[in-house]
Parts: structure tokens; C-alpha cells; sequence
């Protein structure tokens, strides 16, 4: 194999991790090395408590808690955080919650420049991308811009302690998936590649333990920190709709006892195989040997039957 074929690029999302138990511990500190002294807190009705802790935690570099974070990002509501925040003089956002909390902490960072700081309280990872969607007349847009990355995200596994095993699941499911997108994106790379591939197995083991005790604190560690793995340095999604739905199957082996692969349901199938069949083909080989739990009772909790 010549050089050339070995020659790959990889650049590196300029975030701060901060990782470990009682890490929330730290916003303070983080909040003030990033230069900001007047951070609005963000998070929806239902996480109001974390929230509170959180500003009390800032002490007098909190301006307040606003819980108006709504699924999907509506404009109006993205509009109505700008506008709060621009009121009270935010100079930061600390956006503690899931993806909801952190995409409205997207929303206003995208037209006003205000930093974020994420604190997230499950394993998809959208804190760990450049990537943003707003709802507009009931169509949710994305893009990618750099002015969206949170500065810091603090990943604190005692703040998942108490999501419920369905939610953690799927939420570990969804950090499968974007690890996944690590091992067939075009502009993949071996670092890429390795990172998916323990974010993977990280999430696998502690999916296993959250699923036989949900106050299992070391399974729970274990998902926050494969969460880290997966989702960092993101790709961009391959446009590709075949092959996202392949990975889409790929993923779904984690909560399925059997795996079929896309050949095996092609079977008989004369359509010819593309290249992004073959990509999908190899990420699931990849997603399997990093250990995919195929538990049967997991299986049995999410409805999945064999051979389905």
C-alpha cells in the first residue's frame, strides 16, 4: 500500500471537555475562563431545578434562569430567548439540559456571537458540534457555523442519574448513531475512526448496566464519557438518504437481538450496490466488533423481535 494511500486530514473542534463526577462543580471557574461575567442559564420548564443549582453554583456571575427551551427550536421562541438575553447584557450562555436547551443556546449564539457553555444532562451530543436547527413554519432548518460550538461543555455523570432507562437508551442509541457517521463519512479519517469506535463500546458496556440497574453510577460514567467519544469532531451527514438509512438499521442492533445486515435483506434484489452501500456494509461490520450490546431482554423492553 503506497503512502498516498494513507494520507488523510483531520482537524480538531476547538472545544473544552471537562469531564468527571461533580464536575458541575466547576462552572464558575469555566464560566470565568472564558471571560464572561454575566451568563444566562438556560433550560426547559421540566429541568428548572438543575437549572437553579446551577445558578447558584455561578453565584454573582449568574443574570438569571430562563426555562422557555422548547423541542426542535422554534424561531419564535429562539427570537424571545435573543431578545431576554440581550436585556440582562449576557455575555455567556450555560446550557444545561439535553438537545432542546442546547440548540435554543445555539439559536442565540448564532446571530449575537454570546458564547456557549454546555452542560449536558444526556448522551446525543449535539453540544460536541458546530451544527444548529431552527423550526420556521413548521420545516426545521439546519446548518453548520462555528459561532454555535460551545466554548466548554462540562460533562457531569451525576447529572443523568436520574434519566429514566428508556430515555438513556435512546439517548445512547443516538450517540451510536453519530459515531457511526465517523466510520463512513467521505472525509473519515483513522482518528475519527478510533474514537467512534470506543465511543461505541463505551456506550454498548454502559447501556448494558444502566439497563440492569439504572442507578448504576460507573455504567452511568461509562455512557457520559463514550458519549464524549462518539461526538467528538463530529462529521457533517452524507446527504446520502439510502445510506443513512442503512445506519439508521446499523444502529438499531443495539436494542435488537439479531443483526441483519443490508445484503442480507437485499437478497434477491437486482438493484445494483453503490458505493454508499458498501460504506454502509463496513461501518455496520465496525459498529459490531466494537461490541454493540444485542442483549435479548433489551431487545424484548424496546419491542424487538427476532429475525424483525
Amino acid at each position: 500500500m503506497s503512502n498516498a494511500e494513507h494520507a488523510f486530514v483531520y482537524s480538531a473542534q476547538p472545544s473544552r471537555v471537562v469531564f468527571g463526577s461533580g464536575s458541575l462543580g466547576r462552572l464558575a471557574d469555566e464560566v470565568k475562563a472564558i471571560g464572561a461575567k454575566k451568563a444566562l442559564v438556560l433550560c426547559t420548564p421540566e429541568q428548572r431545578k438543575q437549572a437553579q443549582v446551577a445558578a447558584d453554583l455561578l453565584g454573582p456571575l449568574s443574570v438569571g434562569i430562563y426555562d422557555g427551551a422548547q423541542m426542535h427550536v422554534p424561531i419564535e421562541s429562539a427570537r424571545k430567548a435573543r431578545e431576554h438575553a440581550r436585556s440582562l447584557g449576557a455575555d455567556c450562555m450555560v446550557a444545561i439540559g439535553g438537545g432542546s436547551t442546547i440548540g435554543l443556546g445555539k439559536a442565540i449564539a448564532l446571530e449575537s456571537t454570546v458564547p456557549i457553555v454546555a452542560v449536558p444532562t444526556t448522551y446525543a451530543g449535539s453540544e460536541m458540534t458546530p451544527i444548529y436547527g431552527i423550526t420556521e413554519d413548521k420545516v426545521k432548518k439546519t446548518g453548520r457555523d462555528l459561532r454555535v460550538l460551545p466554548k466548554t461543555v462540562i460533562y457531569d455523570p451525576e447529572l443523568s442519574a436520574t434519566l429514566p432507562v428508556r430515555m438513556s437508551i435512546v439517548s445512547g442509541m443516538n450517540a451510536i448513531a453519530h459515531a457511526a457517521e465517523g466510520l463512513y463519512a467521505k472525509d473519515g479519517n483513522p482518528v475519527m475512526s478510533l474514537m467512534a469506535e470506543e465511543g461505541i463500546r463505551a456506550l454498548a458496556t454502559g447501556m448494558r448496566g444502566v439497563f440492569a440497574s439504572s442507578s448504576d453510577m460507573p455504567a452511568r460514567s461509562g455512557l457520559t464519557c463514550g458519549a464524549v467519544k462518539a461526538n467528538t469532531n463530529r462529521m457533517k451527514l452524507d446527504q446520502d438518504i439510502a445510506l443513512a438509512l442503512r445506519l439508521a438499521d446499523a444502529a438499531a442492533a443495539a436494542i435488537k437481538p439479531y443483526f441483519r445486515t443490508v445484503m442480507a435483506e437485499r437478497k434477491g434484489d437486482d438493484t445494483p450496490v453503490t458505493m454508499a452501500d458498501r460504506a454502509a456494509e463496513e461501518a455496520m461490520r465496525r459498529i459490531l466488533t466494537a461490541e454493540v450490546p444485542r442483549d435479548t431482554k433489551i431487545g424484548e423492553e424496546f419491542g424487538a423481535s427476532a429475525g424483525s
